[in-house]
Order: C-alpha cells, then structure tokens, then sequence
C-alpha cells in the first residue's frame, strides 16, 4: 500500500511538487508518498546520496534530484531555476527542511542560533516566496505545507530559539492566509506540528544517541509514514477547503 494510504491525490496528478528536508525522515516519506501519487517531485536537501538513494526507491516515479544549502539564497535559485527550466514551475510546496540545537539563550552558540533561524525561518520564507509565484503563474491553485513543531505551541527547557523559530511559522502561516486572500487567490496554505516523531532529529539535538534513544523510547512516538500521512489529507481536501493547523502527538506525549 502506498505511504498514503487510501487517500487519493487525483486531482495533483501530473503536477509538480517540491519537498526540501527529504533525505530523510518526514520529508523523504513525504516525498516517497507524493511521487507514488503520480506527481513529479523534486527533492532537495544537502546529503546528494541520499537523495540518489531516494531517487532509486521510488523506481518509476518522475523524481528531480538537486543538492540544495537551504542556509544559502544562491543554492536556492538554483533550485527553483531547474525546477522551473524542467517542469515549469512549482504546484506544491513542502516546507520539510528544520533543524533543532539544544543551545539556551545563556549559554548557547551563537552559530547553533543562526543555523535554525536560517533554515527554519529564512529559508521557508524564500521558497514560500518562489513557489507562490510560480503556483500564481500556473493557475493559482497551488498548496504550502510548513512541517513545523509542537515547538510553536510550547517552550521546552533550553529550547528557546528552536521554540522561537517555530512560533515563527505559526506567524508567516497566518500571513501568508491572510496575503492570499487579499489577492483572491486560490492557493492554500497549512501548518502541520508533530510531537515526538521517530527521526534524526532528536540525536542530532541532543548530540546523543543515547538520548535519542530516551526519547523515542518512553512510549509509542509518531512515525514518519503519521505525518506523511497529514501531508495526504490537506491535499486530497478540495478546493474550497483549506486545513489551517494540523497538531498532532504521541497519544502519551504529555505537553
């Protein structure tokens, strides 16, 4: 069974779709999921083989692979320049790239603030920015999806900026809704905010293995394919239809 289930995506059929964070975790199930629905996919991240690798599983599927620095605007014009010069544009958008530190406002690294305001926060801003213009040009009827946190609805001791980042695209989610409706526009956006899902994530925020571990280990978390899964119905909504927020947790997750 596809990694979306039963939910059907006919009407993106054909269509373009970027996913940026998608070698590995949420993003590549999502891009695995998109490209088993017919659309054409590009994938982007920095880690080439594994986008080469994701490129392989999804055998027949029409899958553009371009290494993209997320924290560099150049790396992202190029992006959205061969997406165009290949498929003419973007139809949806996947806002799947994050990054967390465990850096506190007193003691953290200036550096661990600056990565997740840059790939959190600019750069969703950029390529939302790319892709409303190309979905405008392509009949105005186009989706945003950010994968944001829990994070933007809560702060986690020491989690400060991460946190920050987050509430961040709660802001440019209800901004965006509100500018598209300005412009009568057809295009929708939605912010979806897992709790504990089974990724990288947690070992690189904790720079531990051991506390990834913990963490994940405590009780039944999300898995990528739950997400991947939300991704599916927002679309699969129809037109006049447009999911604002998804929060979704582990059923034990306490906050």
């Amino acid at each position: 069974m596809s990694v979306f289930g039963p939910v059907s995506l006919d009407r993106w059929q054909g269509r373009v779709a970027l996913v940026t964070g998608a070698s590995s975790g949420i993003g590549r199930a999502v891009s695995v999921g998109l490209a088993e629905a017919g659309m054409k996919v590009a994938v982007a991240a920095r880690r080439e083989d594994r986008l080469l690798e994701l490129r392989e599983e999804v055998g027949g599927g029409e899958l553009l692979v371009h290494p993209t620095d997320l924290r560099d605007e150049a790396s992202i014009d190029g992006l959205f320049a061969r997406i165009r010069d290949q498929w003419g544009g973007v139809d949806v958008l996947v806002n799947g790239a994050g990054l967390g530190h465990l850096a506190p406002l007193a003691t953290g690294e200036t550096q661990q603030w600056r990565d997740m305001l840059e790939v959190n926060v600019l750069a969703l801003c950029i390529c939302t920015r790319e892709a409303v213009q190309d979905m405008r040009v392509r009949g105005d009827d186009g989706h945003v999806i950010h994968i944001s946190s829990m994070s933007g609805y809560r702060v986690a001791p020491g989690g400060g900026v991460y946190a920050a980042t987050k509430h961040a695209v709660r802001a440019l989610t209800e901004a965006l809704r509100g500018e598209l409706r300005k412009l009568r526009s057809g295009i929708r956006v939605t912010s979806i905010s897992p709790g504990f899902v089974e990724t990288e994530f947690a070992a690189r925020y904790h720079r531990s293995e051991e506390a990834a571990r913990e963490t994940y280990g405590r009780y039944p978390v999300l898995q990528v394919d739950d997400i991947a899964r939300s991704v599916a119905y927002v679309l699969a909504q129809p037109p006049h239809v447009q999911v604002h927020d998804i929060l979704l947790r582990p059923t034990q997750q306490d906050t």
